[in-house]
């Protein structure tokens, strides 16, 4: 992982392999640029040289100063650093080049260079944090840990399985100093510190959804996890599939009967000492989802390796908390099974018993995902949390709902609200849907509790019935949310500023932020 430190000095005199500055579009419609904040002593230096200043010099190499756009510039001694990256950073924020851009905006343009300068071993990040003339560490914080945070994740690479080396391909950035007017301010090293903490979850997060299901199968999960939360000092339990058929957790027996490769139900807790408040953690684990017996179409199924990303959040999450030390306690459960197709596998027309005692009658063997969720939210309710978030890759729904970034959040009003504003904070979107009373009732069953899914609606407002069904589970009283991350969990595509192809990460700086802001109330 990329190794982030603060760094005051003047950037024309730093000792790296490259200075990265930030550049603004120009919106007078004259394609010239500005360069941001932080870069006056990296432009003193290039001076007026032939063919103009250092903007211009960008500006004929092709910079526009679009958001997340890279230029590189060889110094020639101009500087120490041999290289100079110019990333942009859009348009001024309110048109205003003394304002610093958003926090979401640092990110990305770090996140971009980052991964720019792959087998470089060191890089200055002097980009703008906080507005003209604010310092110290409330207006350098938010800035800051952008900053850091798309460093990490913009440098993420996952080891892969290529078996000869790929010619081109360099290691990701070694190290990336962060430049801020006075590194030794406090309260400016522990938001750097923080966004490492986060850097370091959501890249664990990125090698548990990347790793090839066949390596990651339930039980190997579940052994992965405790150990990481072993190392971190956590209290972690593991069920295997004799005590979770003690326990009575029909849910998740029943999704991982088809598989030779038992599911799992792991908990871990941190519980300090004075802790007033209790948050519980509901992540799914689902290590490979063929449907079952209403098995899935082959085109794309690979990516359904991806379908343990919750509770890979969950998990990781808690690493960080371990690090962070927010004063609430948080008992996460990751209940974890791999959906398959054999003679044993369950079938739709089953009547299952759920931990809570509810009898639910399965008409579709591909929403296995609320069946696990069921009996864990079940569970982590006797613990008598205040706040209980459930993340999981839950419905097709919510993709063809809000797209491939924006997670959809159902639950308590309030506390969905709160995770809008948490993901917008950390730069992962949410927006609240609803649980209609409509979609419920199409959930009866003649001869069960209730349905997996509603019958009559076959496919539409797909993600608000797997929502109405967990809430079934929660506890009354307890405040909750469900986060349906099956767009935002996976990306697909090109990489673009601090996500790489594959696994994203999603939701554990949201998770965090929640967490924290609860210990502070």
């Amino acid at each position: 992982m990329t190794a982030l430190n603060l760094v005051d000095t003047d950037p024309a005199s730093l000792n790296v392999d490259a200075v990265v500055i930030g550049v603004y579009a120009d919106e007078s419609g004259e394609a010239k640029l500005r360069l941001a904040p932080g870069a006056e002593s990296v432009a003193a230096a290039f001076g007026d040289r032939p063919g103009g200043g250092l903007a211009e010099t960008l500006r004929v190499l092709g910079a526009s100063g679009a958001a997340g756009e890279v230029t590189k510039l060889a110094t020639f001694g101009a500087v120490k650093a041999p290289l100079l990256v110019a990333v942009g950073l859009g348009a001024p924020n309110g048109g205003d080049a003394g304002r610093a851009p958003s926090p979401e905006t640092l990110r990305r343009a770090a996140g971009a260079a980052a991964r720019a300068l792959a087998g470089s071993a060191s890089a200055a990040l002097v980009l703008p944090l906080a507005d003209d003339g604010e310092t110290g560490a409330a207006a350098l914080t938010p800035g800051l840990r952008a900053v850091g945070e798309g460093a990490v994740l913009g440098a993420y690479r996952f080891a892969g399985y290529k078996s000869k080396p790929v010619a081109g391909r360099r290691e990701p950035l070694r190290k990336a100093l962060v430049h801020v007017p006075d590194a030794g301010a406090r309260g400016v090293k522990a938001a750097l510190k923080r966004s490492g903490v986060l850097g370091a979850a959501v890249s664990r997060t990125r090698d548990w959804i990347n790793t090839a299901p066949n390596e990651l199968r339930p039980p190997a999960f579940a052994e992965q996890a405790a150990a990481a939360a072993r190392e971190a000092s956590l209290d972690v339990s593991v069920l295997d599939e004799k005590a979770l058929a003690r326990g009575g957790y029909g849910g998740i027996l029943a999704v991982g009967l088809g598989s030779a490769a038992a599911p799992r139900l792991v908990r871990i807790a941190y519980e300090p000492a004075g802790a007033t408040r209790r948050v519980a953690l509901v992540g799914k684990g689902i290590t490979f989802d063929t449907g079952g017996v209403s098995i899935k179409p082959s085109a794309g199924m690979w990516e359904m390796k991806s379908d343990m990303s919750g509770a890979a959040a969950v998990v990781a999450t808690m690493l960080a908390i371990a690090q962070l030390k927010p004063k609430v306690a948080v008992v996460a459960y990751a209940p974890m099974a791999e959906n398959m197709v054999s003679g044993s596998a369950y079938r739709p027309g089953d009547v299952v018993r759920m931990y809570s005692g509810a009898q639910v009658e399965v008409l579709n063997t591909d929403a296995e995902g609320r069946m696990i969720l069921g009996d864990a939210i079940a569970r982590a309710c006797e613990d008598e949390p205040d706040y209980l978030f459930e993340v999981s890759t839950l419905t097709g729904g919510q993709v063809i709902a809000l797209g491939k970034r924006i997670a959809g959040v159902m639950g308590t009003p309030e506390l969905c609200e709160r995770v809008r504003d948490a993901g917008e904070r950390a730069g992962e979107p949410a927006w609240p849907m609803p649980l209609p009373e409509d979609v419920r009732k199409g959930m009866d069953s003649d001869v069960a509790d209730i349905s997996q899914v509603n019958a009559g609606m076959d496919r539409a407002g797909h993600m608000l019935q797997g929502g109405v069904f967990l809430s079934e589970f929660v506890t009354e009283g307890v405040q909750w949310a469900h986060i349906d991350i099956a767009g935002p969990s996976y990306h697909s595509g090109e990489p673009f500023g601090y996500w790489t192809k594959g696994g994203t990460g999603v939701p554990v700086r949201t998770l965090v932020e929640l967490v924290e802001e609860i210990a502070a109330e």
